[in-house]
């Protein structure tokens, strides 16, 4: 099975969530995925700043797919167990970079993490860390 290309990856997404807001993948090897959003209002929380929501989704896709590209041979997927997610700023306007580099990938677990940056100034919005786990064939 070879690992999906980034235009496979953004086809993937682009009727779910990921596509609806806008994620799209710009770069995914074996030792990392990189993303971006760009910032809109859908994105943003009733106070005008970007929705914790919106951030999470750009991160955990970032890893998401970055598991996709390094399950290994025979795995049927994963699943997100764990997140977490430190937020140290926000954007009202630009767009969001994020890149996701493993820091653990086993056979029945991968450890992610992702750091979102604000493009236009160079500041960490996030930083976010998940755990998956492996899905294999269930046997009869």
């Amino acid at each position: 099975m070879t690992a999906p290309s980034v235009v496979e990856l953004n086809r993937m997404g682009a009727e779910c969530l990921p596509g609806h807001l806008g994620v799209a993948i710009t770069h995914a090897d074996a030792t990392e995925v990189r993303a971006e959003m760009a910032v809109a209002m859908k994105l943003m929380a009733p106070n005008g700043y970007l929705h914790a929501g919106s951030v999470v989704t750009l991160a955990d896709t970032s890893c998401g797919y970055a598991c996709i590209v390094n399950l290994p041979e025979g795995a049927t997927g994963f699943t997100t167990i764990e997140l977490k997610s430190n937020f140290l700023g926000t954007a009202r306007e630009g767009t969001l970079d994020c890149v996701a580099t493993a820091q653990h990938r086993g056979r029945t677990t991968q450890v992610w993490d992702a750091v979102v940056t604000h493009r236009e100034t160079g500041r960490t919005v996030a930083l976010f860390r998940c755990t998956q786990m492996i899905l294999w064939p269930q046997s009869a």
